[in-house]
């Protein structure tokens, strides 16, 4: 049965508990009250709520209806019973009542293990916090409440207790300092692993070097063996052979030079004929003159060019001016005050039956260079483009290297056919180079020879190589590894084939530039930015829709 209730009472911050055993429990503000409230916030005077206990329970059986009182956030009603736990409102002054009941030992239920009596010293710690009004009820409440416990409590389930937490904080840390010596193994074992993997990975990138070197040397190797026969399918039909006719003229009346005995001494105009008895090639030298019928003072001459695009050919100067590198012709025109002059400039281009005349737009004063045009509306997309190559990395000593052009002029190209045609065509043509290097062209036989070698010597001005090369071989293009011209053969020693010279390219650069050149690349930029502006002219043309 109900022996009392324990009422926690909270006014704003405020809070206390209280034990009551009375059957009639009043709360208010007058003195006739129970459990007196002082609030300043309610005016109601009196009574506020009275509890009676009934049938071992406490019940509500008065309130004023005034304060809006709840229970358990419900309006309240009377004879409502009270339960463990329930709590009484007064919202208007933040007011709470929360009420616990106790109760005797029960007379007809029993166990067979001793009960601590705990509620008789709750019930006493209630009490004697009912006469305490300054201290803190729940805190006494609570010590009380353990110091009971741990009166109630045997030493030797203390001890058992204590030796528990004593084996479980042992176990703890045992187990922390395995765990913890597990695991520095564990990062210990993963550290070598990162080791082991780390010089895995050295090898590796070394093994991939080394096999990325094996690759490209092979490749540099295929490239090396292949770099002939892939330049001249792809460029060989951009090296031209040049051919020209040059006479001597009188240097005041411009007047042609001949020979002055009427008898032709010459009877081709291209090949020098034997002089008649008694008079010295030097004697018919120094009788030079504009006059008469003697034999005009005449030479043919070839040579090798490339084209590097719009039609510009690169060659060399001695090439279209020969008679700067025959001492003979220097001293019969400083004899007769003469003059040299071109009569005929041609070029041919492998696959191409006609000539293109060609004109000379720039000489180099210093290098052995001379830049030509020919109409470049005439010049068919079959013509290729040789690349240069302005990089000066490209070009170093025991780098391989490739020559293309036309050594030993039609002579060399004759000997390509088979003998008894070789024969046929020397017998109709072998008086006049000029007529066989026109049957050669119109039987397309007219073909570069392509010659491999290295890098002997180099230095700021010229390239020593061992590709092999002669006499007409002069203004051919001299291709490095990378496929691009690096260098233009001026120098044919026929006594040492590994002392051959060639410019470097980057001169011939030069003198393009100052004749309005510009490189495939320069082209397309041009090209490019001259189709912007015409799309934005024909924008603007086009008339707005209204």
């Amino acid at each position: 049965m109900a022996v009392g209730i324990i009422i926690h009472v909270s006014v704003g911050a405020e809070k206390r508990t209280e034990f009551f055993a009375e059957e009639n429990i009043r709360f208010g503000t007058n003195e006739t009250c129970d459990l007196q409230i002082h609030s300043k916030k309610i005016a109601a005077d009196g009574v506020w709520l009275e509890l009676e206990l009934e049938n071992n329970v406490y019940r509500i059986i008065r309130f004023n209806e005034k304060l809006g009182l709840t229970l358990n956030g419900k309006p309240i009603h009377r004879f409502e019973a009270l339960e463990d736990g329930d709590i009484i409102d007064i919202p208007l002054a933040d007011i709470s009542f929360s009420f616990f009941s106790l109760e005797s030992k029960s007379s007809l239920i029993t166990t067979n293990r001793e009960q601590p009596h705990i509620a008789p010293f709750i019930e006493e710690a209630a009490i004697g916090a009912s006469f305490s009004p300054e201290r803190d009820d729940a805190k006494a409440f609570l010590r009380e409440f353990v110091r009971e416990l741990s009166r109630e409590i045997s030493w030797i389930t203390k001890l058992v207790v204590l030796a528990i937490v004593i084996g479980s904080i042992g176990g703890l840390l045992y187990l922390g300092f395995a765990f913890n010596r597990e695991l520095q193994k564990n990062r210990q074992q993963a550290e070598q692993q990162n080791e082991i993997v780390r010089l895995l990975q050295e090898r590796i990138a070394q093994t991939n070097n080394q096999i990325g070197e094996i690759d490209k040397t092979n490749k540099d190797i295929i490239k090396t063996v292949s770099l002939t026969s892939n330049l001249r399918v792809e460029y060989g039909n951009g090296v031209c052979l040049i051919v020209g006719v040059y006479d001597l003229v009188d240097r005041k009346n411009g007047k042609m030079l001949r020979y002055p005995n009427p008898q032709d001494y010459q009877p081709s105009p291209y090949e020098p004929a034997p002089m008649e008895e008694g008079i010295t090639t030097e004697q018919a030298q120094m009788g030079l003159t504009t006059e008469g019928t003697g034999s005009p003072v005449e030479y043919d001459f070839i040579g090798t060019g490339f084209h590097v695009g719009n039609g510009y050919i690169v060659t060399n100067r001695h090439v279209v001016q020969p008679w700067e590198e025959d001492d003979l012709v220097k001293q019969m025109m400083r004899d007769a005050n003469g003059r040299a002059r071109i009569k005929r400039l041609v070029i041919y281009f492998p696959n191409f039956p006609q000539p293109f005349p060609l004109k000379v737009r720039q000489l180099g004063s210093r290098e052995d260079l001379a830049i030509g045009v020919v109409d470049a509306n005439l010049v068919s997309p079959d013509i290729p483009v040789l690349p240069l190559e302005m990089e000066s990395e490209a070009i170093s000593v025991g780098k391989t290297v490739v020559t293309m052009g036309y050594p030993s002029g039609p002579e060399r190209l004759l000997a390509m056919v088979d003998d008894n045609e070789a024969k046929s065509i020397n017998a109709r043509y072998g008086n006049s180079r000029q007529s066989l290097i026109n049957f050669l062209a119109q039987s397309r036989k007219i073909v570069p020879l392509t010659t491999q070698g290295a890098i002997t010597d180099l230095d700021a001005r010229r390239i020593v190589h061992d590709a092999k090369t002669a006499e007409g071989g002069s203004g051919a293009p001299l291709f490095g590894q990378t496929g691009k011209v690096i260098g233009v053969n001026f120098g044919v020693f026929t006594e040492n084939n590994a002392a051959n010279m060639a410019l470097p390219i980057r001169f011939a650069f030069d003198l393009l530039k100052r004749v309005g050149w510009k490189s495939p690349e320069e082209m397309k930029i041009e090209a490019a930015g001259q189709n912007q502006t015409a799309s934005a002219n024909m924008n603007t043309s086009q008339p707005k829709a209204q």
